[in-house]
């Protein structure tokens, strides 16, 4: 990226899990239960070839598909949903991901493979 003009704050993308809605209320299956993920930094993030990863258990995996992020800007993955409004992601999972008894832990991982965020719960999101 170019060099900041002098006397600016700008910091980069800040790119991190802002919390899971982990009991999804759909079904047994779960599947509105999602990962929020926010850009709260000041410049844009490419997220294609990023992962999002139940680190807890080891797998699913959600690799991203081409999308920016812009400052500020939330997206979710959901689990076995597709909601446009809020980008579109689904691991497309038959079975809940996130356990509501033995709260599982969530990786953000970038397109290099390095750890970036993690979040667990509760408390969990405040809701759909």
């Amino acid at each position: 990226p170019p060099p900041s003009p002098a006397g600016s704050t700008a910091t980069g993308p800040d790119v991190s899990i802002a919390c899971i809605l982990f009991d999804g209320v759909a079904s047994r299956q779960a599947p509105d239960e999602y990962v929020e993920i926010v850009n709260r930094g000041d410049v844009q993030q490419e997220l294609q070839g990023w992962r999002l990863v139940d680190i807890s258990d080891g797998a699913p995996a959600f690799v991203f598909p081409s999308r920016v992020l812009r400052p500020g800007e939330v997206v979710r993955v959901y689990t076995n949903e597709t909601h446009t409004e809020s980008g579109g992601f689904t691991m497309t999972r038959g079975t809940a991901v996130w356990n509501n008894s033995e709260p599982d832990t969530a990786g953000l991982f970038d397109e290099a493979g390095v750890l970036v965020s993690t979040g667990s719960y509760p408390p969990g999101c405040p809701g759909p």
